[in-house]
């Protein structure tokens, strides 16, 4: 030290305080001591999700990020006298889930709507449909989703089972996959539809053979270019209070961000309510990251659609809101048999689907997109719909010489033998909902009984993908199915029903460990948005997102994982979700 400092530390010790000098004292003896970290979790069973250091007991978060994981040791030397602990009682705690496939302003809105989910007769659609509309008498129209094909054993849903209980005004429900609707007679004299009104383009009404009446389905894009459009878009009150609903159900789910691909809605997906996203992030409010694209209507990529990504990237594009991406959708679905296939359906000689796409515009506006560093999602079902994808993002390679674009693939039901291996060659994320293949007669008996037996053989097939080097995204396709990760979970794992059927799972081949699941709603996605280095693992560097859960997932059976309730959702360091019940709760302590 020269002269001149050892006079200016003099000065100093005449005037500073000797509380603080015995501090200053203490912070040099005890070199080895870090920093007081604001929360410690100790006490854990920690599941990293990290290769390099897979489990640990406890770890350390200062401000929204976590500076240390290690033994219970290691991080004692970041508690300080105001650290927050929270003892997570031997529970497993796991890095926060990512629902890589959320349709969320439309799931949250759903809350406020008539659920049908399970449903399973149409008495007892009727009944809750009735009962909703005495509820909501003001509302102008009675809207709710979720029921399933099988309720109508062969065939679709008709107007006169609306008609029966509610026939002064208009009622629109959505059927489970978001691809089919139901009307009764007063939706569509409001829409104008009748036996002469034609089919759009991508869509159709379902018309009764013997009089040409429509019947009340309404299938694919006929449900946006007809009828939602005279639907009362949702008021910004609405719409902010449907996002607070969905935002607490995410984070009891254990969710700490969802990517919505966005979609066809009342008010458009939620790439337009970006803004309202916006307003819940600096009122303090948004306790959820979200991820969103803009669907790309055909027939051909506009250059309005490209500015209005481009600018929305501009904006939103930290780690809270991210925009800036693009969503095509090729097909519809193997239940309605609009997913497009390269061979006729079993059940129906003269029909192989249809594309949505022309395909050499599809590749041009892929080319486009991928040129201008923008990440396409792509919506395939059918195996002609996912080789015309994969096919658009190697001529794009090809073509623009680009690489680690990590483009997408949704759903991917039923895909070519030859196909499988072009994930991984090409680096195309495969973008999987592990709820989709829940084995139950929608599946079993309508979905592979439409494709027959060779083709149903390569059903969702997971492990198939992840063993050729593709990398494996999962999430839910709410509200398609429940929001709740935990059921996919088992699903992955069991591919049986939650009565255990059928024995020995269906194409147990495909089947995946706890481990490679884990990864796909945690690294795995984290990967796909480009995240993995700030999310997607529990160790220093990256954010604070992880949840506490009820019990330990490695040791139960598989078929016990449906019961996982999450106790504690962490988002940033902060903890915004925690379990009413204080007997299953992370006791938080200062």
């Amino acid at each position: 030290m020269s002269k001149p400092a050892n006079r200016c530390f003099g000065l100093w010790r005449q005037v500073l305080p000797l509380w603080l000098l015995s501090l200053l004292a203490w912070a040099a003896v005890a070199q080895g001591q870090a920093s007081p970290a604001d929360t410690v979790v100790v006490n854990g069973l920690i599941y990293t999700v990290n290769e390099q250091q897979p489990w640990a007991e406890a770890l350390a978060i200062r401000a929204d990020k976590i500076v240390a994981v290690g033994t219970a040791k290691d991080i004692a030397r970041f508690r300080g006298p105001a650290t927050k602990v929270i003892d997570a009682a031997g529970r497993l705690v796991l890095p926060g889930f990512t629902d890589c496939h959320s349709h969320f302003v439309d799931g949250s809105l759903s809350l406020l709507q008539v659920n049908l989910d399970d449903a399973k007769t149409v008495a007892e659609i009727q009944q809750r449909v009735k009962a909703y509309a005495a509820a909501h008498p003001d509302l102008p129209w009675v809207l709710g989703r979720g029921w399933n094909y099988t309720v109508f054993g062969a065939g679709l849903p008709d107007k006169k089972y609306l008609d029966e209980i509610i026939p002064d005004r208009p009622v629109y429900l959505e059927g489970f996959d978001g691809h089919t609707w139901w009307a009764n007679s007063k939706a569509l004299a409001a829409a104008g539809v009748s036996r002469q009104t034609p089919d759009p383009v991508g869509g159709s009404f379902v018309h009764d053979p013997k009089t040409g009446e429509p019947t009340g389905t309404v299938k694919e894009d006929a449900a946006d270019d007809v009828i939602r459009r005279i639907i009362p878009a949702p008021t910004h009150e609405l719409i902010v209070e449907a996002l607070r609903r969905g935002m607490q159900e995410a984070n009891r789910a254990g969710l700490v961000r969802v990517i919505s691909p966005d979609g066809v809605s009342i008010q458009g997906g939620d790439f337009p309510i970006l803004d309202v996203y916006d307003e819940l992030r600096r009122a303090g409010q948004l306790t959820l990251r979200v991820d969103v694209a803009l669907r790309i209507q055909p027939p051909s990529l506009r250059a309005e659609d490209v500015e209005r990504i481009e600018a929305a990237r501009r904006r939103y594009h930290d780690e809270w809101i991210s925009a800036g991406k693009a969503k095509f959708f090729l097909d519809g679905v193997i239940e309605t048999r609009t997913a497009a296939m390269l061979a006729p359906y079993a059940n129906d000689p003269a029909n192989s689907g249809q594309l949505l796409w022309d395909p050499a515009k599809y590749k041009q506006a892929v080319n486009q997109l991928d040129r201008d560093g923008i990440q396409i999602f792509t919506h395939a079902i059918g195996d002609r719909a996912i080789r015309l994808a994969l096919d658009g993002y190697e001529n794009a390679q090809q073509t623009n010489h680009t690489s680690d674009a990590r483009h997408r693939i949704e759903h991917i039901e039923d895909i070519s033998a030859a196909d499988i291996p072009r994930f991984g060659k090409l680096g195309v994320i495969a973008s999987f909902q592990p709820l989709h293949a829940y084995p139950d007669d929608d599946v079993l008996k309508l979905w592979a009984g439409n494709l027959g037996p060779e083709r149903a053989r390569r059903g969702w097939v997971w492990h198939s993908i992840e063993s050729t080097g593709g990398v494996l995204a999962f999430g839910s396709d709410w509200p398609i199915v429940t929001l709740n990760p935990w059921p996919g979970v088992q699903n992955a794992l069991t591919r049986q029903t939650v009565e255990g059927d059928p024995a020995g799972g269906w194409l147990p081949k495909e089947r995946l460990t706890l481990a490679s699941t884990i990864k796909g709603y945690t690294l795995g996605a984290a990967f796909a948005g480009h995240r993995e280095k700030t999310e997607g693992s529990l160790q220093p560097g990256k954010f604070a997102d992880l949840i506490v859960v009820s019990q330990n997932l490695f040791k139960i059976e598989p078929s016990d994982i449906v019961k996982t309730e999450v106790v504690l959702t962490m988002v940033g360091g902060k903890v915004v979700y925690q379990s009413p019940s204080v007997a299953t709760s992370p006791v938080e302590a200062k």
